[in-house]
């Protein structure tokens, strides 16, 4: 079968397709998520993809792929609440020692 090695299973019906893009498009948000510099938006479009990518599990009935993504889900969606509700907050100390640990020196910095 033509692509078979590439995708095993070819859709037959519009259905179908719609749940193969949709999950195509899901993995797309996941990866974009990482890039996002703002927590909330973050914590929003990972819940986003993992739902859409919870509904493709269902479908395939994969039940650790479905934990997988379910649990995923749900600790976006408590993490955005917590930000939006303001219970998830950096503090000044927090912010400067994340900074200290992730602190690298230029390379013309660097003593020779």
């Amino acid at each position: 079968m033509l692509l078979e090695s590439l995708i095993p299973y070819l859709p037959t019906s519009l259905a179908e397709t719609w749940i193969f893009v949709g999950a195509g498009l899901c993995i797309t948000l996941l990866v974009y998520a990482i890039f996002i510099e703002k927590e909330h938006r973050q914590d929003l479009i990972r819940f986003v993809g993992t739902g859409g990518l919870l509904v493709y599990a269902i479908y395939i009935d994969n039940l650790i792929f479905t934990i997988a993504m379910g649990a995923i889900a749900i600790a976006s969606l408590i993490e955005f609440v917590e930000i939006l509700t303001g219970l998830h907050k950096h503090s000044p100390e927090d912010l400067k020692r994340y900074k200290k640990m992730t602190r690298t020196k230029h390379i013309s910095q660097r003593p020779k």
